[in-house]
């Protein structure tokens, strides 16, 4: 059985290509390109090598959302405090 590191690139029948994120004697978790995390026994999981390079990944989506949240607080801190109030007289 060969012994794996974290970063190895391989193949499992199941899921395809992926990246193993984390290998212990009790568990082997990988990043597959296709189909997510998933976590494996060590025991139990086949795995073979491969020398295909990971996928670029896109950026995250929460990171984007982040981003809208605080220009959207932004855009508030700069509108004077009368037409917020003029807002709530017409409510």
């Amino acid at each position: 059985m060969k012994a794996w590191a974290k970063g190895d690139r391989v193949v499992q029948p199941t899921y395809g290509p992926g990246t193993l994120v984390e290998v212990n004697e009790h568990h082997t978790v990988i990043d597959f390109d296709e189909h997510g995390r998933r976590t494996f026994s060590t025991r139990l999981v086949t795995l073979q090598s491969t020398n295909e390079p990971a996928p670029a990944k896109s950026p995250r989506k929460r990171a984007v959302k982040a981003k809208t949240a605080k220009t959207k607080d932004a855009k508030e801190a700069k509108e004077p405090k009368e037409s917020k109030k003029k807002d709530k007289d017409k409510e």
